[in-house]
């Protein structure tokens, strides 16, 4: 167990999946802010981290305590995002910044605070969203900040690449979050719009961030693997 990972928003659903499914051969710090993360969550190899990403000092003083715990940083899993309406007929500035925020300028900030720390072999892997191609009706400002957040993998892949770091993202489909899942007609309705024929589950997205965290992804860099069953083809 010698790699060591950061997972932003790791108390709860997809979030907390990766972090249960990387703890098995990494040491994992993880972050969280409203949910209090579950007493399975604890124990020797892990540290959550109680933090507000979008507030000024707060993603380095994240690094800064990961790698004076660990010793190192292999792979960090952007995770942590927030989903707000943003209707065209209602401009709210501080909502519009604080999704472009969360989802697109933290993980600049935390890559940006952990260069010091990477070596080759590290990765990097975001999860961005399938509505970063498919816009999302009154929240399209999400949508945008999930488009942006592939273009930046793109571009951090290529400026990184020369230095052996990799840079990935995951688009997960329509997910059902055990703690907040969607109601059974909209449930009904992805089903069918998905050629599984189910809905997804955080672990499907768990184990598609291993994989491209992993050495068995050792040459994909720069792209973003769609995990959504099949939806809409």
């Amino acid at each position: 167990m010698d790699k060591v990972a950061l997972v932003t928003g790791g108390a709860r659903g997809i979030g907390r999946a990766i972090v249960e499914d990387l703890r098995r051969d990494h040491r994992v710090a993880f972050t969280w802010l409203s949910t209090e993360p579950d007493p399975v969550l604890a124990g020797e190899g892990l540290q959550p981290i109680r933090s507000d990403l979008t507030q000024d000092g707060q993603p380095e003083a994240i690094i800064r305590d990961v790698v004076e715990r660990f010793g190192r940083l292999d792979v960090i899993v952007n995770n942590a995002g927030l989903v707000r309406s943003t209707p065209k007929e209602n401009f709210d500035r501080e909502d519009h910044r604080a999704i472009l925020d969360l989802n697109l300028l933290v993980p600049a900030a935390l890559l940006a605070a952990t260069m010091p720390h990477l070596k080759p072999g590290a990765a990097i892997v975001s999860i961005s969203s399938m509505n970063a191609v498919l816009p999302p009706k009154d929240a399209v400002i999400y949508g945008a900040s999930k488009a942006g957040l592939n273009l930046w993998t793109r571009g951090m892949a290529k400026e990184l690449g020369p230095q052996g770091i990799r840079v990935n993202a995951v688009a997960p489909g329509a997910i059902n979050i055990p703690e907040d899942p969607r109601p059974e007609d909209l449930t009904a309705l992805f089903v069918e719009n998905t050629a599984i024929g189910r809905i997804g589950r955080p672990e499907d997205i768990a184990k598609a961030v291993r994989f491209l965290a992993s050495d068995d992804a050792a040459f994909i860099t720069g792209e973003t693997l769609a995990v959504t069953g099949g939806y809409r083809l």
